[in-house]
């Protein structure tokens, strides 16, 4: 049987929440950049995925 795609659970896949360390953790190792970076950008840009991966490329690389 298909997924039904109108039953989506709460969280928002498009989105990034800082209070949530596994999450801050692979989107830094994702974009070579530190967990702190990760937080900082949240705190300027808002948690939407796409503006972050965007801002994170403009940093340089930490690992």
């Amino acid at each position: 049987m298909a997924d039904d795609k109108s039953k989506r659970d709460f969280r928002d896949r498009n989105k990034i929440s800082a209070d949530d360390d596994y999450e801050v953790n692979f989107f830094a190792l994702q974009n070579n950049i530190t967990p702190e970076q990760v937080r900082e950008l949240i705190r300027k840009h808002g948690n939407d995925r796409a503006t972050l991966t965007a801002a994170a490329k403009a940093l340089p690389a930490q690992f």
